[in-house]
């Protein structure tokens, strides 16, 4: 009962958050800070609505960040709520241009600066590369990544893709890797207190002297981590 309930509540919220984000973002386009604005707004109302706590260890790695690929992993369309609460200030994500076509959202998404890719189009794809680059490089932004490019169901984690990792070295950032614990199909939205879900910052890792060669080494140590720490955080995380 409780759920049903929830739904249209945070159905609601999403859109009136999204209708009024792209007001206000009409009069400060592609602010660097719209992102971060944006996914707390959603982050704290979401959770509130549909009873979940999150639990962030390792948040002040995120405060004055550098301009850094932070790569998470992807679970569940409850991401959006999920992982708003953890997003660095002066942060875009790369989404898929399909995301436009959402009532509401698709014109926040694109006013707050974030980066759209046609997976399809790979001159398109090219662009996108040094539209990234750059942002990393000239406009002091991080670019926020689920590298394993779809959505793993809870299933811990999936296989990255290479491409953020070879745009960290291209533009001499470091990798921020965030691990959320598996929550997809475990919370419990029917109840008052949903659930809890655990977030870990993990250390940067440094790209400095390397060169695109290196971007499956790359790869493999940022995954290894963060494989690592999520059956850490799957193992002690309380049960729902």
């Amino acid at each position: 009962m409780l759920y049903i309930l929830r739904i249209p509540v945070a159905f609601f919220a999403f859109i009136s958050i999204s209708v009024i984000g792209a007001f206000v973002f009409l009069f400060r386009p592609f602010n660097p800070n719209n992102t971060w604005i944006a996914a707390r707004s959603f982050s704290w109302f979401g959770t509130k609505i549909l009873g979940i706590k999150i639990n962030i260890e390792g948040a002040e790695l995120c405060e004055n960040m550098p301009p850094s690929i932070v790569v998470v992993n992807h679970q569940d369309n409850l991401d959006l709520i999920i992982c708003g609460s953890v997003i660095p200030k002066r942060t875009v994500t790369v989404g898929k241009r399909s995301l436009l076509l959402l009532p509401g959202f698709g014109l926040i998404y694109w006013l707050a600066g974030n980066v759209l890719i046609d997976r399809k189009n790979s001159k398109n794809s090219k662009a996108t590369f040094n539209t990234t680059t750059e942002a990393l490089t000239k406009g002091n932004r991080s670019i926020w990544v689920f590298a394993e490019g779809t959505r793993n169901k809870g299933k811990n984690i999936l296989p990255f893709k290479k491409g953020a990792f070879r745009m960290a070295i291209e533009a001499g950032v470091p990798i921020v890797p965030i691990c959320v614990a598996s929550y997809s199909g475990k919370l419990e939205l029917d109840r008052l207190d949903s659930g809890k879900v655990d977030i870990k910052v993990l250390e940067p890792i440094s790209t400095q002297g390397m060169t695109v060669k290196d971007s499956d080494e790359l790869m493999e140590e940022c995954w290894q981590k963060m494989k690592m720490t999520l059956d850490r955080l799957d193992q002690t995380s309380n049960k729902i």
